[in-house]
């Protein structure tokens, strides 16, 4: 049986009166690709940084190796070491070329050796394809290349999960497929990965296990090849016929 690495007990989370997550459970074991599909502002990216504490949970808890998230600098550093999380916006430093970024962490949070950590980020940047790349700053970088980037930046730093937040959604149909292809050999690896995503094809080729949502709760929950093939609720087929529609109207 895989060793548990994140369980979410029964958290909610509200900003102001508005409940985003509602009494919402989950655990993800070492090695499974999790893929979280919903309609947008359903909870999923709130979850997300919940789980590595970004965001204080209002009930509940989030538990890192059985031991609870909590608001203590202590707490909230070891989990981002162990938690990587990978956003939408990059958020690399401007300032710093693609070497410094990668390097920042385990040299500045983790204390490694300079040489070590430059080495590892040379080699991490020649897997996802950018090893031409190391000095070179952000702004002279495609998206697809910055996204790359704030992939191996997070590798860099030996994270046990990395949290996948809508990574693909502000980049061009030639951008997704070089990021996704970075992924989907993460994910071949064995590389345990929760990834919120609006690309089904995506979802359907990586996902261990699907988890929809809507309302800030769980709608349904289901090996992944079976969420796709299988649906077993009527908001979830609306959900995927809905993407299907789009897809055929787009081609």
């Amino acid at each position: 049986m895989s060793k548990e690495l994140i369980r979410v007990e029964n958290i909610t989370k509200r900003f102001g009166d508005q409940e985003i997550l509602h009494d919402f459970s989950l655990t993800v074991k070492e090695g499974e690709v999790l893929v979280i599909l919903g309609p947008s502002g359903c909870g999923k990216s709130t979850l997300l940084r919940c789980m590595n504490g970004l965001e204080r949970v209002d009930r509940g808890q989030v538990l890192l190796n059985g031991q609870r998230i909590d608001e203590s600098k202590r707490s909230l550093r070891e989990t981002r070491q162990k938690v990587g999380m990978i956003f939408q916006s990059y958020d690399l430093f401007p300032h710093k070329n693609v070497l410094q970024n990668v390097t920042l962490a385990p040299v500045k949070v983790q204390k490694r050796n300079k040489a070590e950590a430059e080495a590892e980020a040379v080699e991490l940047l020649e897997k996802v394809g950018l090893g031409e790349k190391l000095k070179q700053y952000p702004r002279e970088l495609s998206g697809g290349q910055k996204q790359r980037v704030a992939i191996a930046r997070a590798l860099a730093v030996h994270p046990e999960v990395i949290l996948c937040d809508e990574v693909t959604a502000a980049l061009d149909p030639e951008m997704i497929r070089e990021v996704l292809e970075v992924l989907l050999a993460l994910a071949a690896k064995g590389r345990t990965m929760v990834v919120v995503t609006h690309e089904i094809a995506f979802a359907e080729a990586a996902a261990d296990r699907v988890i929809f949502m809507e309302h800030g709760q769980i709608v349904e929950e289901s090996r992944g090849t079976d969420f796709f093939r299988h649906p077993k609720t009527k908001r979830a087929k609306e959900f995927l016929n809905g993407f299907m529609y789009r897809r055929a109207k787009s081609a």
